[in-house]
């Protein structure tokens, strides 16, 4: 009996197993029957077209291998640096420039570490980080101050101004442009020097000439003394030129130059400079409109924003047509800084005259400029009344002064008059002005 259970067990276990063997099979025909047969055929013939898919590709990635060589060697040898960081900040690849001007001659293209450990550049890397989140090319511009392991190494190091132009990669990588603006600051601070040496010697001829000429006209009698005040405004255009020159680079120099401040209250400050200027707005039938605050106080160097406003008007004088009045608002307007709200005065200075022409307006400030059409070289400058006029310099001048006070100036044209438009802030509002407005 017990042998008869036994074989009975094992004739159910191969049955089973047979059944198994037959199910497999079956599954195994259906899945290899595309390839018997006719069908077995057709695959054999597909063979050769898939070996030559196969070497299409191989062939592609070989080419784009070469072009992928052949721009990164483009930029290994471009004038500008490049450096690519991957979605953690981590260094990629850097070219040569990029490896001069970031002091990274030790660093290997094998080795991929932060960008942070290489470069101690919180300027750089504040820029990939806006750039990445704004998914938008970004631009900065900072002083960089490099850093060594050699301590024996950092005297030689020198800082540089840096522009880096950044935009966004695939899978949040970031490349890099690197500019290095340090040879062109120096160039331009070897021409001011240049210039203030020249300035400086300029200034014992031409007050010797200026003596010259005063004695000519106390001996020379009418209409022969006419040529010689003729060249007494030539002498002292070059005089105020010269003198411009060195005050503007002595500003540019030292930014935060000594101020002589004190109370100034601005209506009366504007209202000297303007009888300073009336014989000449006399002759244009000009007016002065004022509207703004009463009695309003600014913390100021009262005889450097006397300059401020001297040149501002003088040059809305020379530029409005006649019978058309010069308007000076000024105003309180509050802003928000750390949390604290912070009074700043607003001055706008409009007049009627041509304006400034759109290609002109990003340059006004800058020294010795000129435009085609509004702000040029004027015949009434010579009647000027101890303006800083017609010399390219008063501007310049005037955008330094106010940077000196912590304030700023802004060109524009006017919507309305279609003059120009200077506007003015100074964040040095006296207490006693705040409450005269707010009152």
């Amino acid at each position: 009996m017990l042998l008869l259970g036994f074989f009975l067990g094992l004739a159910v276990g191969i049955g089973f197993w047979i059944w198994q063997q037959v199910q497999l099979n079956r599954y195994l025909g259906r899945l290899f029957r595309p390839l018997t047969s006719h069908s077995s055929k057709k695959g054999l013939l597909l063979i050769p077209g898939l070996w030559q898919e196969i070497a299409m590709v191989k062939q592609q990635r070989q080419d784009l291998q070469q072009s992928l060589q052949t721009y990164q060697d483009l930029l290994d040898f471009a004038p500008v640096g490049y450096l690519q960081v991957d979605e953690e900040n981590q260094l990629l690849w850097c070219n040569r420039q990029a490896q001069e001007i970031l002091y990274l001659q030790r660093w290997q293209p094998e080795e991929i570490r932060l960008l942070l450990e290489l470069v101690r550049s919180y300027e750089l890397d504040h820029l990939i980080e806006q750039t990445r989140d704004r998914q938008k090319p970004q631009t900065g511009e900072w002083i960089f101050h490099p850093s060594c392991d050699d301590a024996a190494e950092m005297p030689t190091l020198k800082s540089l101004a840096l522009r880096a132009s950044s935009l966004p990669l695939p899978n949040g990588q970031v490349g890099v442009f690197l500019e290095n603006r340090q040879p062109l600051l120096d160039i331009n601070q070897v021409r001011d020097r240049s210039f203030s040496d020249l300035a400086h010697e300029l200034r014992t001829p031409l007050t010797s000439i200026r003596l010259v000429v005063e004695t000519l006209q106390i001996r020379l009698e009418p209409p022969l003394n006419r040529w010689v005040n003729r060249l007494m405004q030539e002498v002292d255009r070059l005089i105020n030129l010269v003198q411009s020159w060195l005050d503007l680079t002595q500003m540019e120099a030292n930014p935060t130059m000594q101020l002589q401040a004190k109370a100034v209250e601005l209506r009366s400050l504007i209202t000297s400079v303007w009888e300073t200027l009336e014989p000449l707005a006399q002759r244009h039938h000009l007016s002065l409109s004022y509207s703004g605050p009463e009695n309003l106080w600014i913390k100021a160097d009262q005889a450097r924003i006397f300059q401020v406003f001297l040149n501002l008007l003088d040059n809305s004088i020379k530029y409005s047509p006649p019978s058309t009045s010069i308007r000076v608002e000024a105003k309180i307007l509050s802003t928000k800084n750390n949390d604290a709200t912070s009074p700043i005065l607003e001055i706008n200075l409009i007049d009627s005259g041509v304006g400034f022409s759109e290609a002109d307006l990003p340059h006004v400030f800058e020294r010795f400029y000129r435009g085609d059409k509004a702000r040029t070289h004027s015949p009434q400058d010579s009647n000027s009344i101890g303006a800083i006029v017609g010399n390219g310099l008063g501007l310049a001048i005037v955008e330094q002064i106010l940077i000196a006070h912590g304030g700023s100036i802004k060109a524009m044209n006017h919507p309305e008059t279609g003059g120009a438009w200077m506007q003015l802030q100074f964040p040095e509002v006296m207490a006693n002005s705040l409450s005269q407005d707010y009152s």
